[in-house]
């Protein structure tokens, strides 16, 4: 399974809301296990710096690459790339289920 991670920041707080709506857009797409988006919760205080956690799970390599070659993929980060200020991402495989 890859677990897929990505936190964003945005650059006006009131874009927040907007930006994750957008990306819940993303959970449309077929070929994720599981996906969620949230706004980071900020409970630990050293690590808090993300405005917004996009989670997805796949079962593959080529699922989450399919899953990125959808369309509604490239239309929603367009929408999301002026609003957001940083972006950081992870790709893991895990042999939890």
């Amino acid at each position: 399974m890859i677990r897929h991670i990505v936190f964003f920041t945005v650059k006006q707080t009131e874009d927040l809301d907007r930006t994750r709506r957008l990306l819940g857009r993303l959970g449309e797409i077929p070929h994720a296990l599981a996906f969620e988006v949230a706004a980071n919760a900020r409970i630990d205080p050293i690590g808090d710096a993300a405005d917004i956690v996009v989670y997805g799970e796949f079962a593959d390599e080529a699922a989450l690459a399919a899953w990125k070659a959808h369309p509604l993929y490239d239309e929603t980060t367009q929408a999301v790339r002026p609003l957001r200020e940083l972006r950081w991402s992870a790709d893991f495989r895990s042999a939890l289920s």
